[in-house]
């Protein structure tokens, strides 16, 4: 039996453009962890947040006593945090190591040690 290299080409080529168009569709379905963060008086809870290299994340922020600011500068990220509303703050941990963010909105007597840590692994 004769084989139709045509038929078999053409069959690939069907094959590999729908390969092609379903890896878009699956890595835009992939949403970002989400972290919910409390900043209170004079913390963050969790204090301490883990993330892996490369990955994205969202942060939910809220405050329930008084306005609050998160910075974190080694990402050149930062987002206000205002009592009953929820701040998003996207971020890509693109470099390894562990990370200090602080409050920058002046929110006490002990706003001055109110910090967290981000480790990138």
């Amino acid at each position: 039996m004769a084989i139709d290299t045509r038929r078999r080409r053409l069959i690939g080529a069907v094959g590999a453009l729908g390969v092609a168009s379903i890896v878009p569709f699956a890595a835009a379905k992939a949403k970002p962890r989400v972290i919910k963060v409390i900043a209170k008086k004079f913390e963050f809870l969790p204090a301490v947040i883990h993330v892996k290299r490369g990955e994205t994340v969202t942060l939910h922020l809220t405050a329930p006593e008084v306005p609050m600011g998160i910075n974190l500068a080694d990402f050149n990220v930062r987002a206000d945090i205002v009592p009953g509303k929820t701040a998003s703050l996207d971020l890509t941990a693109d470099k390894s190591g562990t990370f200090t963010f602080l409050c920058d909105v002046f929110c006490g007597s002990g706003h001055e040690d109110m910090s967290g840590t981000l480790v990138v692994t």
